[in-house]
């Protein structure tokens, strides 16, 4: 009998104990090795995962002398494991252990053991098999990456005039396709034909190659099925769409509940206007990207207290006219979420999208629209035309265009993109050159006119400014209306009453909107300060019987003479602190006086106390005004299929006479008109009949010429003047006639009798004047109290 010292006992006994934890190891040794055979062995086949490249075998195949290794030490540490556990069962049946400490330790546990040690030699006998299988598999993957190898030395550059830039993008390729992670996860992985691949079938550079399957290229979403769009009677979805976990979110939501019964009404005329008229339903995705937290989204926090509502009030207001007139929507207010919906690779941005964009037009601001070209590579340029920027100030074409904003100083923050003028979409119709977007306020009832009318306070005025620095150094023409009126203040503050606030006015705080209203409802005045520019807060004290005092500026502020201004993609200079109401509304419901003349302004004060004013909301800013706007825009602007540029002239022959002018003298010869003798586009939008040209004196740009003749300059007409055929039927003599970029062209310098014309289409502008020029102004009728209409636009 062999004996056993005491320590050998008390080892084997330990041993035995644990058991059960050591066959929890053991699986968890087994369940590694089965993670690392799926990670290994789907890498070979990685190029059948969609997306993945055809060409990603050869980096899987570096690996293979270190998976053979792992697989045989793996192999190598469970035989080492069922010999130790071998020699331990040998030494326990060389001993009477048992005899003792049966009641300790049951017979099963021996029995278990001897399971146990058949299993590890399984284990170990199927890793063994495993690591021979796969070493065949990565012999062959070595084969076939050699083909593939062989294959890819033979791609060259192809030398084809139609792709003129293919070898200097391969050549940038070269240097540079590990700067961004998305290259690799189209399948680039620096070999020559990964290069071109990638340049020919994710990009547009290089011809495609011969010997590739285009079939098996990146796969195409179909284009959506095309349904009608349909008015919607039920904003509860909308509300749904628009998300949660910002103030400003919940501003906008309750400002869609607020005026959902108008909404409404208004959307169900609309549809009787319309008469059945067939609309395609357009899937349109919303991203409002200055609420986005990469883009800081400083105003959120301050919806609360007392900061700038007018983005968001007309935000609110755009995503209910979308979606009451039957669109498809998504709404993001992240950069994650804008990613998701474009369907943008992983990586850096250099890439185009991974599909064809799923959106027939996208609505955003200037964040979302630098965030978008970061993120979408060359898609950005592809599909642009798609974009409607909503800009509150307007941005004018000498600073959209990148190489003449840059040539003539007009670049800024803001401008240099390149888009059609009309993409950009304004709060108020200020710039023509810009389409005219808006918002709504809210209209009253019948019956709420009467009770305003009765309960008006002759003598109470409201001032416009929720932020106390807007009324430090105001003191002067308060004192002089607290003469004649009770003043009260909506002013926000936390704790102390603000000192910028005089005692004697009836400071509110910051009032919910309800109660706003209910406050211009009893109100005779609504004064201004100068200062927040172009807000909605005076349409909605005018729709709700105020009168509205704003302060005239001279010289009016503009990025030349202002702060606020500098660095907006405009020039336009601001003659009050709100044009719209002093040019389109004006007396008796807009006074517009020199506040630093105190007499004028006294007087103008009480002549307001003795005018009896109804309350009044132009058309354009109802709720069906605004449907019946963004309806047009939809059905009508189409900004990817665009008309041929103008070219300069070239030497004819005589037998090659350019076409005859559309146009024709009117019948008291002072403006051209279509004549109608010439063809009509019936697609045309506007209609061509509406046009009317006109000449500007020196000191006026096309805006304001139109306007005094009781039009508006409409910059989509720019293209039937610009020709030499038109300063002869206006009867201006030209000696000689150039093309060239000019914001200010077509025009004409009177004193040398020289006359240009526009070579840039982008440049075409309704804004702007020299004194050396007269301008050539397309005009256009407009319907009454829908300035961005013209007469026949429906």
């Amino acid at each position: 009998m062999i004996t056993v010292n005491a320590d050998g006992k008390i080892m084997v006994r330990r041993c035995l104990v644990t058991l059960r934890p050591f066959r929890i190891f053991v699986l968890g040794i087994g369940f590694f090795t089965l993670c690392f055979l799926m990670t290994s062995l789907g890498g070979q086949f990685s190029a059948k995962r969609l997306g993945d490249s055809p060409f990603t075998i050869r980096t899987e195949v570096m690996g293979t002398l270190e998976s053979r290794g792992v697989l045989r030490r793996m192999s190598d540490m469970l035989e080492m494991l069922m010999k130790r556990m071998d020699i331990l069962a040998r030494l326990e049946n060389s001993t009477d252990f048992h005899k003792g400490d049966e009641a300790r330790f049951p017979l099963d546990r021996s029995v278990g053991s001897a399971g146990l040690m058949e299993r590890i030699q399984a284990i170990a006998q199927n890793v063994s098999e495993i690591a021979t299988k796969v070493d065949q598999i990565l012999r062959n993957s070595l084969l076939n990456g050699k083909v593939m190898e062989g294959r890819r030395d033979q791609c060259e550059v192809p030398r084809d005039p139609k792709y003129p830039d293919c070898a200097g993008k391969v050549e940038w390729m070269r240097a540079r396709w590990t700067s961004d992670p998305c290259y690799a996860f189209f399948g680039v992985d620096g070999t020559e034909c990964s290069f071109l691949i990638y340049l020919s079938e994710v990009e547009w550079f290089c011809p495609p190659l011969p010997w590739r399957n285009r079939t098996a290229a990146l796969p195409s979403t179909p284009p959506l099925p095309r349904v009608q769009a349909a008015f919607r009677s039920d904003l509860a979805p909308l509300l749904e769409l628009i998300g949660t976990g910002k103030e400003s979110l919940s501003f906008m939501k309750k400002r869609i509940r607020h005026l959902a019964q108008q909404w409404l009404r208004a959307a169900r005329r609309l549809e009787q206007k319309l008469k059945g008229r067939q609309r395609d339903q357009k899937h349109i995705l919303i991203h409002i990207g200055f609420l986005t937290e990469e883009s800081g989204d400083v105003f959120s926090p301050r919806v609360l207290k007392g900061g700038p509502l007018g983005e968001m009030v007309q935000w609110a207001d755009i995503l209910a006219a979308l979606f009451l007139l039957g669109h498809s929507l998504r709404v993001t207010v992240s950069l994650k979420e804008l990613q998701s919906h474009l369907g943008v690779p992983p990586g850096r941005g250099n890439c185009p999208l991974t599909s064809p964009l799923p959106f027939d037009l996208i609505y955003t601001d200037y964040h979302g629209l630098q965030q978008m070209k970061q993120h979408m590579g060359l898609s950005f340029k592809k599909y642009r035309c798609r974009v409607r920027v909503i800009d509150t100030f307007g941005t004018e074409p000498a600073y959209n265009h990148e190489e003449y904003a840059t040539l003539r100083g007009y670049r800024t923050n803001w401008g240099y993109w390149n888009l059609q003028p009309t993409q950009f979409m304004t709060m108020f119709p200020h710039t023509p050159d810009n389409s005219f977007m808006g918002f709504v306020s809210e209209e009253l009832n019948e019956t709420q006119r009467q009770f305003i009318k009765s309960n008006k306070a002759s003598s109470m005025a409201v001032v416009y400014g929720k932020e106390a620095s807007i009324w430090k150094g105001k003191e002067k023409f308060l004192a002089i209306l607290n003469k004649y009126m009770e003043i009260h203040g909506t002013v926000y503050y936390e704790t102390q009453r603000p000192p910028e606030v005089p005692a004697f006015v009836k400071n509110h705080g910051l009032l919910p909107q309800h109660e706003f209203q209910q406050l211009l409802r009893k109100a005779k005045l609504f004064i201004g300060f100068g200062f927040p520019y172009e807000g909605p807060a005076p349409l909605e004290a005018i729709a709700n019987g105020c009168v509205f005092l704003q302060a005239r500026f001279s010289p009016p502020h503009s990025s030349l003479n202002h702060e606020f201004f500098r660095g907006k993609p405009t020039s336009r200079e601001v003659s009050s602190q709100h044009p719209y109401a002093e040019d389109f509304i004006g007396k008796p419901h807009v006074w517009t006086v020199d506040y630093n003349n105190s007499e004028e302004f006294e007087a103008a004060v009480k002549t307001i106390m003795r005018t009896q004013v109804d309350p009044y909301l132009p058309y354009e800013y109802t709720c069906e005004g605004m449907l019946e706007r963004i309806q047009a825009y939809i059905q009508h602007q189409d900004f990817c299929t665009s008309s041929p540029p103008p070219l300069p002239p070239k030497a004819k022959s005589p037998a090659m006479q350019s076409p005859p002018s559309p146009l024709a003298l009117s019948p008291n010869a002072t403006h051209l008109v279509w004549s109608p003798s010439a063809s009509r586009d019936p697609h045309a939008w506007p209609p061509v009949d509406s046009l009317q040209v006109w000449v500007s004196e020196t000191q006026h740009a096309c805006t304001e010429t139109c306007r005094r003749h009781g039009l508006v300059c409409e910059p989509t007409f720019f293209r039937f003047l610009n020709k030499k055929e038109v300063f002869l039927q206006l009867s201006i003599t030209c000696d000689s006639t150039e093309y060239e970029m000019n914001h200010l062209y077509p025009a004409v310098a009177e004193n040398v009798h020289e006359c240009y014309l526009q070579k840039e289409p982008l440049l075409f502008s309704c804004a702007g004047y020299n004194t050396k020029y007269r301008r050539l102004c397309p005009c256009r009728d407009y319907r009454k109290g829908q300035v961005a209409l013209c007469r026949d636009c429906l």
